[in-house]
């Protein structure tokens, strides 16, 4: 029993290990810009950067529209295959996976085939549609995440009792979705909007692609050209990653202690 406890916790620290020195590691090399001294010049100029700002900021809301025109996607449709179409829900999973299986290179490569100037809905061809188009391909990397921390929020409640009460009550399918569907779903739609976040914000290859001003690509111009900044966006990127994980496991905590007030 001692042996099987020493190895758990071996393994444990060796896995910790893996992740936590090179974090150390980073972060101590963030701080070194400023020569033989400890300082946060390296964060002060990242801070300073109006493009970081800039980069930041667009990231941001890209991320918060994602996350609202995909809660508004998937709520409805998971409701709606629960309800109304059990039979269809097999089908509809598979399709919620696909983003984890194809590449977002091939995705974006897609996209820059169907809706370029010359298509018949040229979206590229502005700023506005090219936004409206990035927009949509976070949905398409964050729906595999977002439906399935909905669909499970959605089996802790009896969504057909539900229905079937508020239509005795007379209420129309709007009101029985955001009066009695979306408040009691509203964990796992945080849950997926903390992994939305986290997705957007460290993305690459779509931003790139489509030429938006997006904080992925300026973390990979930074890390191009500059020795200590770099670091130091990847100390705030982990950081901000963690921060959603904790908000996650807090709302995760919430949900599992609902039950039992």
């Amino acid at each position: 029993m001692k042996a099987q406890r020493l190895g758990a916790w071996l393994a444990i620290f060796l896995g910790a290990s893996y992740f936590i020195i090179p974090l150390i590691g980073t972060i101590e090399f963030s701080l070194r810009m400023r020569r033989g001294v400890y300082s946060f010049d390296a964060y002060q100029s990242v801070f300073s950067d109006i493009q970081f700002r800039e980069t930041f900021g667009y990231s941001m809301l890209m991320a918060l529209l994602t996350i609202v025109f995909g809660m508004l996607l998937v709520v409805p449709t998971a409701y709606w295959v629960r309800l109304r179409l059990p039979q269809m829900r097999p089908i509809v999973e598979f399709v919620t996976l696909l983003p984890l299986v194809i590449p977002a290179i091939v995705i974006v490569f897609g996209y820059l085939r169907m809706y370029n100037s010359s298509s018949f809905l040229p979206l590229t061809g502005s700023t506005t549609g090219t936004n409206i188009l990035l927009v949509c391909s976070y949905i398409t990397l964050s729906l595999p995440y977002m439906y399935r921390a909905v669909d499970t929020a959605m089996r802790a409640i009896d969504v057909r009792t539900l229905t079937e009460a508020a239509e005795s009550l007379g209420a129309s399918w709007p009101t029985i979705m955001f009066r009695c569907i979306f408040p009691n779903v509203m964990s796992g739609v945080l849950s997926g909007a903390f992994i939305t976040l986290a997705i957007v914000m460290g993305e690459f290859t779509m931003a790139a692609l489509l030429n938006r001003p997006a904080f992925g690509p300026y973390l990979q111009l930074v890390g191009a050209n500059k020795a200590y900044e770099p670091s130091a966006l990847a100390v705030i990127a982990f950081s901000i990653t963690w921060l959603c994980m904790g908000l996650l496991n807090l709302i995760s905590r919430f949900q599992k202690s609902a039950p039992a007030r």
